[in-house]
């Protein structure tokens, strides 16, 4: 019998948000998270010899769930299941099923772990049987509670996942569709979070491609590398790390260089330089830019992935509109970019649509490949199209394709989207500013009244006129 997705996500969020109780969301998603990947895996993989995730004896779901109600489950959880589990496919930092301070004590504990175990032996989370070819039901079932947890975890708390819409238009404006990849095509996100956008990106390919990713977060690049393999890419490679004082991936002494680099960093981070001598990068990322001030880290970001990009490659950034217009020395490097042709294209998106801060974010995509030719940047303002959704807004269907279908085919729109040539950006007037009201107007005209209409009735001469385009089709009407 087939599983309903909706029914069983919401079920299952239900289930879980219920016996969370006082627990902060951000914490207690770790909990659920990982129960939710050790059910998966005992199914699918079981009995497996030459599959990418080994289980040790005595250490599957029927083991966990051979613990409830015992007096010292947490610690029991901890010894016959994670510490197996991690040990054996070099999986790190995860949660402490033992912690009294977010767990309970005592019989609290046994109950809250005893009926989380009880969740997830719903038959309809049997993927050894439900699960069909190609439908990744646990990856979204993951994707969704994600999701849930992000909104319900509040403002700092929700860095760690990218909308999934905003992660399908990265993914579709970059070109990975189009383009010739095979398993060599290298995909990296630095800041990858738990890796929704760096698998979005990768499923957009044709062929399967290599995903790399740099995630600051213990606990989160935990998740991030359990969210690889429920997506099917257990190669995968994530690292912990601090990518901008610390980048895991370098080819000897330099940085590795990618394909394809997406990233959704934190916004305006105070503290990116920690750690670093920005002035003496032993990897050169500011060198021919200019250094970011040591409170606005978003050109850091943006810099570490130009300096990630192979000559060919191609990269997309969520980055605060603030780096559009911003002066003083993040005005400097704009300029540089602008002037080497780096930056093909920029797109603004709503406000609040990200899960911990509502301000408005836009996409910023680079081109090494056709930056010496480069004559303009194609902009877009896409920021009335969404729906509100609860406390967030949310772009639709209509919205994702308006913009990638805008992008592809670089069409100027009046009012949403124009390629601006770089001579107008240099010019005295804007010099090197990118804010996008200085290019589209995106303002509704204002909607003048006729007074003489509103006392005598009938339709002003101005009104017939705006039709005329309409009458030219259709004469008849």
């Amino acid at each position: 019998m087939a599983i309903k997705k909706s029914e069983l996500y919401s079920s299952l969020w239900a289930s879980c948000d219920e016996l969370r109780g006082g627990m902060d969301a951000s914490q207690y998603k770790d909990y659920v998270l990982v129960l939710l990947f050790i059910k998966y895996v005992s199914d699918k993989y079981a009995d497996q010899p030459y599959a990418p995730i080994t289980i040790p004896a005595g250490a599957s779901f029927k083991d966990m769930v051979a613990l409830k109600g015992k007096s010292d489950i947490g610690d029991q959880i901890n010894k016959k299941i994670i510490a197996p589990l991690a040990s054996a496919n070099k999986l790190s930092d995860l949660p402490d099923f033992n912690e009294a301070s977010k767990l309970g004590s005592g019989k609290e504990m046994v109950e809250r772990l005893t009926n989380l175990i009880a969740i997830f032996e719903n038959p309809a989370l049997d993927f050894s049987k439900n699960r069909a070819e190609g439908d990744d039901i646990l990856g979204d079932a993951y994707e969704y509670l994600m999701r849930h947890f992000a909104t319900e975890s509040g403002k700092s708390k929700g860095q760690f996942y990218t909308p999934a819409e905003v992660s399908r238009i990265m993914a579709k404006i970059l070109g990975i569709a189009s383009a010739k990849t095979t398993n060599n095509t290298t995909v990296y996100d630095p800041t990858c979070g738990s890796g929704s956008l760096l698998l979005k990106v990768g499923d957009a390919a044709t062929a399967k491609v290599t995903l790399y990713g740099q995630e600051k977060d213990s606990a989160t690049s935990g998740l991030a590398r359990m969210n690889m393999i429920l997506h099917d890419n257990p190669t995968a490679l994530i690292v912990q790390g601090n990518t901008i004082a610390d980048p895991k991936f370098k080819d000897g002494e330099t940085l590795k260089t990618f394909d394809y680099v997406v990233a959704n960093p934190p916004f305006s981070d105070k503290r990116w330089s920690t750690g670093l001598d920005p002035a003496n990068d032993p990897h050169e990322r500011f060198k021919h830019y200019g250094t970011p001030p040591a409170k606005q880290g978003d050109y850091a970001y943006l810099l570490h992935i130009l300096r990630s990009l192979k000559s060919t490659g191609k990269g997309a950034c969520i980055l605060p509109h603030g780096v559009l217009f911003r002066g003083n020395a993040e005005g400097v490097i704009r300029k540089n970019l602008i002037q080497r042709g780096f930056i093909k294209g920029i797109i603004g998106l709503p406000a609040n649509l990200f899960y911990g801060t509502g301000i408005p974010a836009c996409i910023v995509m680079l081109d090494k490949e056709h930056a010496g030719a480069r004559k303009g940047i194609f902009m877009i303002d896409a920021s009335k199209g969404f729906i509100k959704d609860g406390p967030k807004n949310r772009l639709r269907e209509q919205d994702i394709h308006r913009i990638v279908d805008t992008f592809t085919r670089q069409v100027d729109t009046p009012g949403y989207a124009r390629m601006v040539p770089v001579a107008e950006i240099s010019d005295a007037k804007n010099d090197y500013n990118l804010n996008l009201p200085r290019y589209i107007d995106s303002t509704e005209p204002e909607d003048l009244q006729d007074i003489d209409g509103h006392l005598h009735g009938g339709i002003p001469d101005r009104d017939l006129d705006a039709l005329k385009p309409y009458w030219q089709v259709f004469p008849g009407v």
